[in-house]
């Protein structure tokens, strides 16, 4: 999209948890347009809901914020000149503008309990009739609410809603109007003194000049108290565009029922952070012909709000393995150290991770993993290696299949070859390879009757790396050592 002027989006996630996948989509779209305008992109924590509050989790979204690659301009940890960008932190912008409401008759004090509101609602039930709150004839004046406050009874501030109808000028959804009969007197402070989303988010939008407001699809029904509330503080309107909603592959709002949607979990599962940035994008965005890899630059300059479906988007997990793996396989070795480093960083009881693995290892072990999917695909197939001897489990099947077979045909085999291993010198692919051939023409087997009892005995499983390149890792010492055991266990 070309923009006339610079525009001021933001992004702001509550600190109640860690980013999940339709957080890092909005967070995207937002970084996409401020960076194609020459922009700016600001980052501040919606931070309200302090009883829902997670400590840390702001320290997570800017963690992951900066894993992707989504760098903020202005905003918490790098400060601007329209802060702070805490939300409790700027109480006083809040009470300023429910006072200039208050003094103005367009806002006023209710006190009323949860039991009788709950008394009115259920009048209105009765009646067949949508709840609202019902506006009093006259307004109370402050000195009431503090004698009301005294004696104990909830005191909050409620929006005198304009009796007009409301239309957002949505730049995805198009037009949607609100008709009077269906907005209501909402709060906009709470009892306890801290300001609801509504009234929050306006004041910091106007504050913080947001000229543009990419957010998801839930919020647009709001969006009309947002703009009354905009009209009565005398702000102007920022232009709007909400985005379609992430279902799972059954149609359903995508949940953790659907496996962990947090960003930290697809990290430490060891997704590449451009693979997710490439594949959010495309979901309810659409470049137009068939081409879907793009680099991040690549959607800086194909990305366009106009092109952004109103219809719900689903997130297939094999697509998303897919594009990992045939972005694994592209990437030049070095940026699969980085990102190997950084699995490992935040897979800390990890046996690869414990193990201190040093730089050579580390390319040895991309190399002889080549074709993976994930980087946790390394640890499923590696990280044998590096477990005590003791903790590594035997697979009945594998037992079964490969060592108790035919007469206990692996168990022999092994049997056979723990005496030419022990003696072995060097230790090398190249010396392991000739011996394991040796002793298939010796015995008139096959290579599978021969390296697998030894994958087994090793690993406990029938999956490793080529077995010369997995007993160079795991040495002499402890090839023998797991052999023996297995003989001496014959699970």
């Amino acid at each position: 999209m070309n923009e006339k002027s610079p525009v001021r989006v933001r992004f702001a996630p509550s600190p109640t948890g860690h980013l999940h996948i339709g957080s890092v989509r909005t967070a995207l779209f937002n970084w996409l347009v401020a960076r194609q305008s020459g922009g700016v992109f600001i980052l501040r924590i919606e931070d309200t809901d302090v009883d829902r509050n997670v400590p840390g989790a702001d320290r997570q979204i800017m963690e992951d914020m900066r894993w992707l690659g989504l760098q903020w301009d202005e905003g918490i940890d790098v400060g601007g000149t329209h802060g702070p960008y805490y939300q409790m932190q700027r109480l006083d912008r809040y009470n300023a503008a429910v006072k200039k409401l208050l003094d103005a008759g367009q806002a006023y004090y209710a006190f009323d309990t949860p039991q009788e509101l709950d008394v009115l609602r259920k009048q209105a039930e009765a009646r067949k009739l949508a709840f609202r709150y019902p506006r009093p004839t006259r307004f109370a004046t402050g000195e009431e609410a503090e004698q009301a406050r005294r004696a104990g009874r909830p005191v909050v501030v409620r929006f005198k809603t304009f009796d007009e109808d409301i239309t957002v000028h949505d730049e995805v959804m198009g037009d949607v109007t609100v008709g009077a009969a269906e907005l209501d007197d909402f709060i906009i402070l709470k009892a306890d003194g801290i300001p609801t989303y509504h009234m929050a988010n306006v004041v910091d939008d106007f504050d913080m000049r947001t000229t543009l407001v990419i957010r998801g699809q839930e919020f647009l029904a709001q969006t009309p108290r947002h703009i009354a509330l905009q009209r009565a503080l005398g702000y102007p309107t920022p232009r709007y565009a909400h985005v379609p909603t992430i279902l799972d592959m059954k149609g359903r709002k995508l949940s953790k029922r659907d496996g962990d949607v947090e960003l930290s979990s697809f990290r430490k599962a060891g997704y590449l952070p451009e693979t997710l940035l490439n594949f959010v994008a495309l979901l309810g965005w659409s470049p137009g012909g068939d081409r879907e890899k793009f680099t991040l630059a690549e959607l800086v300059k194909a990305f366009s709000i106009d092109r952004i479906s109103r219809v719900n988007s689903k997130f297939d997990r094999d697509k998303l393995l897919a594009f990992n793996t045939d972005a694994i396989a592209a990437a030049d070795p070095e940026r699969l150290m980085e990102v190997f480093s950084d699995w490992l960083s935040v897979n800390p009881d990890s046996p690869l991770s414990r193990a201190g693995l040093d730089e050579p290892t580390r390319r040895v072990i991309l190399e002889i993993n080549r074709g993976f999917r994930t980087f946790g695909d390394i640890e499923r197939k590696c990280g044998f290696i590096y477990q005590n001897d003791a903790a590594i489990p035997y697979d009945p099947a594998a037992v079964k299949k490969v060592l108790a077979k035919g007469d206990d045909a692996g168990y022999k085999m092994l049997q056979l070859l723990l005496p030419r291993l022990e003696g072995l010198e060097p230790w090398t692919a190249a010396s392991l390879e000739a011996l394991i051939n040796t002793v298939c023409e010796e015995q008139s087997a096959g290579m599978g009757q021969v390296a697998q009892p030894i994958r087994v005995a090793v690993s406990g499983t029938t999956v490793s790396p080529a077995i010369y390149d997995t007993l160079v890792l795991l040495g002499k010492a402890k090839t023998v050592r797991r052999i023996r055991r297995l003989l001496v266990e014959r699970p």
